[in-house]
C-alpha cells in the first residue's frame, strides 16, 4: 500500500464524518496522476506554499502602508495568523486539517498591493470588476507556474473563492456563499477572528488607539487583550459546533454582536482615519496610473509583465499584472516609468 492511501486510511478512521476526505475530493480541474506520498489536500497545500505569490504576500500591505515597525502584520502574516486559527478548530472538530491549511494559506493569493485601496481602485477601472477572492482563484488557476496554473483540488478552490466577507454579514446563510466543506467555512470565521484582533493590535501599536478606546463592553464579553479575544471566538465557535446538529460553524448570538461591534469600531477609529486612509487615496493614483500607462503602451507593458501576462483581453492582462505587484514593486515601476531617473554617465 502507498504511504498516501496509508494516510487516506487513516483520515476514514479518525476524521469525523463532517470532515472531506482526501480520497472523496471531486477532484483536479485536470486530471493527474496523484503523489504516492501526499494526499490530495496535503499536495495542494505545498504546491501553494511554493508558489510565487505566496512568497510576494511578505510584501503586501495588511492595513499600514509599508510599515516600518518590524511587528506590523502583512499580508503574510496575517495569511499564517489564519492558518493557525483555522487549522486549531479543524483538529479540535475532527475535520481536515490539511485542507483547512491548504485555503487558509491560499485565500489572499490574489489580494492587490496596498490593501483593500487596491482591490477599491481596480474594481473601479476595470471592465467587470474585481474581487480579490475571485482573483485568489485565478491565481491558482491561470496565473502561477507561468500561465499553468497549481491545478488545485475542487474544495481547496471552493474555499478560496467563498473566504471573503467584506463589509457584509459576518455570518452568512445563503448556501452560495458558503464554501462547500466545513473547512472552507472554518477558514472563513478564522480569518474574521485573525484580521479584527491583529488590526486592533497593530493600531494599538501604532498609537492610533489605546486599549482603553475599545468598547468596554466588547472587552467585557471577548476579553481585555489579544490573546484572550482569540481564545474567546475559538472557544465559542468550538461550543456551538459540538452543540449543532448538524454541525453548525459560527459565533453565539452574544460574542457575534460583541465581534461585529469591533469590526465596525475599527472601520471608524482605524480604517477610515484620515492619516491611514490618506496614504491609501495616494497609493490609489499609483495604480490608477499605471494601469492606463500600459493601457497605451501595449509594447511597454508586454516587455514588462512578461509572456506569463500575454492573455486577452489585455485590461484582464494589465490588472492580473497590477494585482501581483508587491507594494514596493509598484513604488519602483512608478519611479521607473513617471519620475525623471538620475542621468548616471558621467
Amino acid at each position: 500500500m502507498l504511504i498516501r492511501q496509508m494516510l487516506e486510511e487513516k483520515e476514514k478512521r479518525f476524521l469525523s464524518p463532517y470532515a472531506q476526505l482526501s480520497s472523496q475530493s471531486r477532484g483536479r480541474r485536470i486530471p493527474e496522476e496523484e503523489c504516492t506520498i501526499r494526499p490530495a489536500f496535503q499536495h495542494d497545500r505545498d504546491r501553494i506554499i511554493h508558489s510565487k505569490s505566496f512568497r510576494r504576500l511578505k510584501h503586501k500591505t495588511q492595513v499600514f502602508l509599508v510599515p516600518g515597525g518590524d511587528h506590523y502584520r502583512t499580508r503574510l502574516t496575517h495569511t499564517l495568523e489564519v492558518a493557525q486559527i483555522a487549522r486549531t478548530m479543524a483538529r479540535a472538530l475532527s475535520l481536515n486539517e490539511d485542507l483547512t491549511e491548504a485555503i487558509a494559506l491560499g485565500h489572499d493569493l490574489g489580494h492587490t498591493p496596498f490593501g483593500h485601496a487596491g482591490e477599491e481602485i481596480l474594481n473601479e477601472i476595470c471592465p467587470g470588476g474585481f474581487r480579490h477572492a475571485a482573483q485568489s482563484l485565478r491565481v491558482v488557476d491561470l496565473l502561477e507556474r507561468d500561465g499553468k496554473g497549481l491545478n488545485l483540488t475542487f474544495e481547496v478552490r471552493d474555499g478560496i473563492l467563498k473566504h471573503s466577507k467584506g463589509k457584509g454579514d459576518l455570518i452568512v446563510d445563503d448556501p452560495e456563499d458558503m464554501p462547500a466543506t466545513y473547512e472552507g467555512r472554518l477558514v472563513r470565521i478564522a480569518d474574521i477572528i485573525a484580521y479584527i484582533n491583529h488590526d486592533l493590535d497593530d493600531a494599538v501599536r501604532a498609537g492610533l488607539i489605546s486599549p482603553q478606546d475599545i468598547p468596554g463592553d466588547c472587552s467585557e464579553v471577548l476579553g481585555d487583550s489579544h490573546g484572550k479575544r482569540i481564545d474567546t471566538m475559538v472557544r465559542d465557535i468550538l461550543e456551538q459546533a459540538s452543540d449543532s446538529e448538524p454541525l453548525k460553524i459560527e459565533l453565539s448570538d452574544r460574542k457575534l454582536e460583541a465581534t461585529i461591534k469591533l469590526r465596525d469600531f475599527l472601520y471608524d477609529r482605524v480604517y477610515d482615519l484620515p492619516s491611514v486612509h490618506g496614504d491609501f487615496v495616494k497609493s490609489a493614483k499609483i495604480l490608477r496610473e499605471l494601469y492606463a500607462y500600459f493601457l497605451e503602451h501595449g509594447e511597454e507593458f508586454r516587455k514588462e509583465a512578461g509572456e506569463a501576462f500575454n492573455h486577452e483581453p489585455v485590461e484582464r492582462s494589465i490588472a492580473d499584472f497590477i494585482a501581483g505587484m508587491t507594494d514596493r514593486y509598484a513604488f519602483k515601476l512608478y519611479e521607473k516609468i513617471f519620475l525623471p531617473q538620475p542621468w548616471m554617465i558621467i
